[in-house]
């Protein structure tokens, strides 16, 4: 077979129209591919052996592969097949999205199928890729698909790239989707030092200089970075990607995980709620709505943080009617967490009656709504079914967990942290509840008189957050320790001290609007009037419910 390299080049068009099914693709039939335009997904250029019919479609498939959106990067990857199919290289895309490399292996069935489909062999599929590079490419995710346990087979495929990368070290295409195998294998080896994720960082920012409308480069900057120590490091690249593939739900959300770490709360509401609506736009019944989800989820928090209530009201009904369209537990469980965090967030407090199976979040959420409002009780009988939940190690004075970044808890662990062994999981969910339970328990110490137990129960409480992976996203646990132990420490009479665990969870979690609230008047207390100024300052140039008054009006 002749064999002829056809080399495109996407071009970002932000108005266009977005077919939800991608079952076709505007613009002109490309006899030659170089110059072909694709709406919404990103540039790249990526010559391969394709035959120009089979090329269109799996240039936009390899771009809105970069962005995570599977079930479109699938569609556009068999309409290549279609159009050639010896085309190894449509293959060699279609598998990589069942991959989800962030995120533990989820199906291996249907990748090893798609090769299937392409050859019977190893040797007969690697025949079919006739140039070095494809044949690198195609052998990786053998090695990805092959025997073995799913994080060996992640370590492997990462060396594959890893050698492909040595052989093609100018090759943008090589080089961004090694950058995702090292993140991957990061994960895979629980590997906690970030020498994997600041070298994949490095590779992806590289790429992004050279081609800043690229959908990966941008994208796996943003992965490589995302925690609060590194996250300055990927602004520039998560205010480029929040225009580069609107097409995709989770190119459209994920710089919100650079921006909620930077405390850019109406970007983390829009941006989340247009990626919701992306999500919505293609989801059909019996899809996974994992991106309406996670971005819904965002964008409430965006809102609640600008205490913009009646926009996380509407978020929240708008989790009702996904739990009820789509019957997904994980819509139903968010429902319930987004409930229970507007109660936390807002101090709406009520107590309600508690159902059998209802969350740690619900079940914190109605335990505070009973200590405000003097239901002791009830909120003793709150604390003893998250002490139930929480396991054995929440007697206090019990000592933390030991320190383990392993995972990413709660509703927010979607692409976040590494996926742990089973026993390293239970340990990390473990924690979020026993943080929760010390915070339940301590209140309610304080509100029978026991000052310095509450004190001491929220000092154990802060110990183990801080032994969890840190925050990435919505806060979770649903109310940060340290935001607790201010409020506490300022209610009995210690504002310099409350001033200092303020300024911790701000370290943590940047502008987060209770913890400026709390900073600001604490250090107004202390006699900090140009701290407490500068924290009401920056409140209020996001904040949009009741007015705040400044610390000179309040200590008149």
């Amino acid at each position: 077979m002749r064999l002829r390299l056809a080399c495109a080049v996407f071009a970002l068009a932000l108005v266009a129209p977005v077919s939800p099914a991608l079952s076709n693709v505007e613009g002109p039939a490309l006899s030659n591919v170089e110059g072909a335009q694709f709406d919404s997904v990103g540039t790249l250029s990526f010559p391969t052996s394709g035959s120009p019919a089979a090329q269109q479609h799996f240039l936009r498939a390899v771009a809105i592969l970069h962005s995570f959106g599977w079930k479109q990067a699938i569609a556009e990857f068999k309409l290549a097949q279609q159009a050639q199919p010896d085309f190894a290289m449509a293959y060699w895309g279609e598998t990589l999205c069942y991959n989800h490399p962030l995120q533990n292996e989820q199906d291996a069935k249907n990748p090893r199928a798609v090769l299937a489909r392409l050859g019977p062999t190893k040797d007969a599929r690697l025949a079919k890729a006739p140039t070095p590079r494809e044949k690198g490419f195609l052998g990786a995710v053998e090695l990805l698909w092959g025997d073995g346990e799913w994080r060996d087979r992640r370590v492997a495929y990462m060396h594959a790239m890893e050698r492909l990368h040595t052989q093609f070290p100018k090759d943008d295409e090589v080089t961004t989707f090694y950058a995702v195998a090292l993140l991957s294998g990061a994960r895979a080896l629980d590997d906690n030092s970030f020498r994997y994720e600041v070298k994949a960082g490095a590779l992806a920012m590289d790429v992004f200089q050279r081609n800043p409308k690229h959908p990966g480069a941008p994208h796996y900057v943003i992965h490589a970075f995302d925690d609060p120590i590194h996250a300055p490091m990927a602004l520039q690249a998560a205010q480029a990607y929040a225009l580069i593939a609107p097409a995709v739900s989770h190119a459209v959300h994920m710089p919100t995980h650079i921006f909620i770490q930077h405390g850019m709360w109406n970007e983390v509401a829009n941006q989340n709620m247009r990626a919701n609506q992306v999500g919505k736009d293609i989801w059909q019944p019996g899809d996974v709505p994992g991106d309406m989800v996670h971005s819904l989820d965002w964008g409430q928090y965006g809102f609640l943080q600008m205490g913009d209530y009646a926009g996380a009201r509407k978020a929240t009904d708008m989790f009702d009617e996904m739990a009820a369209t789509t019957k997904h537990q994980r819509a139903i469980g968010a429902a319930a967490l987004t409930k229970a965090r507007y109660i936390i967030e807002s101090e709406e407090w009520k107590v309600q009656p508690m159902a059998d199976n209802a969350t740690n979040e619900t079940l914190l959420a109605n335990g505070l709504s009973a200590v405000k409002t003097g239901d002791l009780a009830t909120a003793e009988k709150m604390a003893a079914l998250l002490g139930s939940k929480a396991g054995p190690s929440t007697a206090l004075g019990a000592s933390a967990a030991p320190r383990d970044t392993a995972a990413a808890g709660g509703a927010h662990a979607d692409h976040g942290g590494a996926p742990p062994p089973p026993a390293a999981a239970a340990n990390e969910a473990g924690k979020s509840a026993q943080v929760m339970h010390r915070e339940l328990t301590a209140l309610i110490a304080l509100a029978k008189g026991q000052k310095d137990q509450a004190v001491a129960t929220l000092k154990e409480a802060v110990a183990i957050e801080e032994s969890m992976r840190p925050p990435n996203g919505a806060a979770d646990p649903v109310k940060p320790s340290h935001e607790v132990l201010g409020e506490v420490l300022l209610q009995v009479g210690k504002p310099a001290d409350a001033a200092a665990a303020f300024d911790a969870c701000l370290l943590r979690m940047p502008n987060r609007s209770r913890s400026l609230m709390g900073s600001a008047k604490a250090h107004a207390a202390a006699g900090h009037r140009e701290i407490a100024a500068e924290r009401y300052a920056t409140l209020n140039s996001f904040w949009k419910g009741k007015p705040i008054s400044a610390p000179a009006t309040e200590n008149r």
